[in-house]
């Protein structure tokens, strides 16, 4: 049974597990639960996706739960009118807050050259720091990490994954944009292996009321083995 964090008769939100898919793709053709599918057979009704998570991120997804919805609620994304939040587990210390404007390339699966390129802006926040006892890269008995928040202004496909990388400061647990050694040592380290990025907060103007509306998935139980591994977490 998937969360449900918020319902009405036009809108249903729900916390998506990490390494759910929203809906069928060829990517993963071997996959057989897709979040879709899930809600739509909990509810006994169609539902439709107003916006995707990638796989490996774990949070907020909203859904329509007609087409009329569906419609409005896709025009509220592609006008930029919704506010969304994540957390984010990341590789070093980054500074204390910052603004991102690094444009991407359309289709972040295929090579940047050649690509329209988009305008992206992130603005991120380091929340915490963290420092674990173990050494990644051998020059260092002990490795630096930090949770931050970041705020997508644009929706481009990996935007914070790539937008964080541009900073060198990936997304543990990230196998594309992120670095293997740290992926593979942080895991080691929590016991668990995973994207470290949560869809945390979702602001919008109801499609139906126009009313502002604030939906927030909370950190699933990974989030506090974290906290409980980092002894060393500073403010």
């Amino acid at each position: 049974m998937l969360q449900i964090i918020y319902i009405d008769e036009h809108i249903v939100a729900i916390n998506k597990p990490a390494g759910l898919l929203v809906h069928r793709t060829a990517l993963d053709a071997h996959e057989q639960q897709f979040a879709l599918q899930m809600l739509r057979d909990q509810l006994g009704r169609q539902v439709w996706p107003a916006h995707r998570l990638d796989k490996g991120t774990s949070g907020l997804l909203l859904f329509a739960l007609n087409a009329e919805m569906a419609s409005l609620l896709g025009q509220t994304f592609e006008q930029g009118r919704a506010r969304k939040r994540y957390r984010a587990l990341v590789r070093g210390w980054p500074a204390e807050s910052g603004v991102i404007e690094h444009p991407l390339a359309r289709d972040p699966d295929l090579p940047s050259a050649g690509q329209t390129m988009l305008s992206a802006r992130t603005d991120w926040q380091c929340l915490e720091q963290i420092e674990w006892p173990f050494s990644v890269e051998g020059r260092f008995a002990s490795s630096r990490y930090a949770l931050v928040e970041a705020c997508p202004v644009t929706g481009r496909r990996h935007q914070i994954r790539r937008h964080l990388k541009h900073i060198a400061h990936p997304i543990i647990g990230d196998t594309t944009h992120g670095k293997g050694t740290h992926n593979r040592a942080v895991a080691a380290h929590l016991g668990i292996n995973r994207l470290w990025l949560h869809g945390l907060e979702l602001q919008i103007n109801h499609p139906a009321t126009g009313a502002a509306l604030l939906l927030r998935a909370p950190l699933g139980e990974e989030w506090q083995l974290l906290q409980s591994k980092s002894p060393t977490i500073t403010e």
